[in-house]
């Protein structure tokens, strides 16, 4: 039996681990699939204070320093989590193992949102991706489109500039609004960065008798980008499909604290309300994880 299991290995979750291993409670990190989830894909992460490297380069400091106060760390998924009805839970991974733990922090972060137009489900991984970081390396000297208006879609053209010969961003308003100025700025610089503005997709294909496999982004006006490679950055949703239909979430997945049942807690971008950057991810990795504390403190037998 576990103190507490906490869900994600992202900046919350892991701040969530230092804090309670600090705390003296036996403390379990699930990670999912990828330790750091999102923040380990940032190349150059500037916005986080007191750090100037990459954001997989602090994923791994703050990892070390959990577990240097005993927290463990497994590269494991949650696939479901029961309620006892003496308020303790069990948690069930994707390989069918159970864990006991007498309180849970959800931070399991949140997903790019999927394109829903014809074409790109069937060709995710051909052409189509939801990373940058990940699979820019193999458009050098190509042409790509980011679609979206967002910080995200902004860093994401920024990184494939120093790699593609000309990245167009495809966005449906007028101007950038949602992003920040500092990356309005580096984008209008780029010489190889085009701006699409009131421009939306309704279909990607495969260009007829291609031979190095390339793209045609067809508009809803019917107009034709020829392109290597789509790469979509129109938001997220929340990683919280382990949990009962019982429990409520907002439009986008996410969770507030007061719908939860006594002994769990949400930290990160599953929060609702929270503004997606690391250093909220981290404040609330603390706030979740004190409270556990406290309610373990109070509620439990040590």
């Amino acid at each position: 039996m576990y103190d507490v299991i906490i869900l994600g290995s992202g900046p919350a979750g892991l701040t969530a681990a230092l804090y309670c291993g600090r705390g003296n409670k036996d403390t379990l990190v699930m990670g999912g699939n990828t330790l750091g989830g999102q923040t380990a894909g940032i190349a150059k992460l500037e916005n986080y204070p007191g750090w100037a490297g990459s954001g997989f380069e602090l994923i791994e400091f703050m990892k070390n320093q959990a577990e240097s106060f005993g927290a463990k760390i497994e590269m494991i998924s949650a696939k479901s989590i029961a309620h006892n009805s003496d308020n303790t839970f069990v948690i069930t991974d994707n390989n069918g193992k159970t864990y006991e733990t007498r309180s849970v922090i959800l931070a399991t972060g949140a997903a790019p949102r999927k394109l829903e137009i014809e074409g790109a489900r069937e060709l995710f991984g051909r052409g189509v991706s939801y990373c940058a970081t990940c699979d820019g390396f193999f458009y050098g000297g190509k042409t790509v489109l980011v679609m979206g208006g967002g910080n995200s879609a902004l860093n994401d053209a920024l990184y494939l500039a120093d790699i593609a010969k000309t990245v167009k961003i495809v966005y449906r308003k007028s101007a950038f609004t949602r992003a920040e100025a500092i990356l309005r700025e580096r984008v209008a610089a780029k010489e190889n960065i085009e701006c699409l503005f009131n421009t939306d997709l309704k279909k990607i294909s495969l260009k007829p008798d291609s031979e190095t496999g390339e793209l045609i982004a067809t508009t809803l006006d019917d107009q034709e980008i020829v392109c290597d490679g789509l790469f979509v950055a129109i938001g997220h949703e929340a990683n919280t499909d382990y949990l009962s239909e019982d429990i409520n979430r907002d439009e986008l997945g996410r969770l507030a604290p007061n719908v939860l049942p006594a002994g769990m807690f949400v930290a990160g971008d599953v929060h609702s309300g929270l503004k997606m950057q690391i250093a909220t991810a981290v404040g609330t990795g603390c706030s979740a994880a004190m409270d556990a504390i406290a309610y373990l403190n109070t509620n439990t037998q040590q």
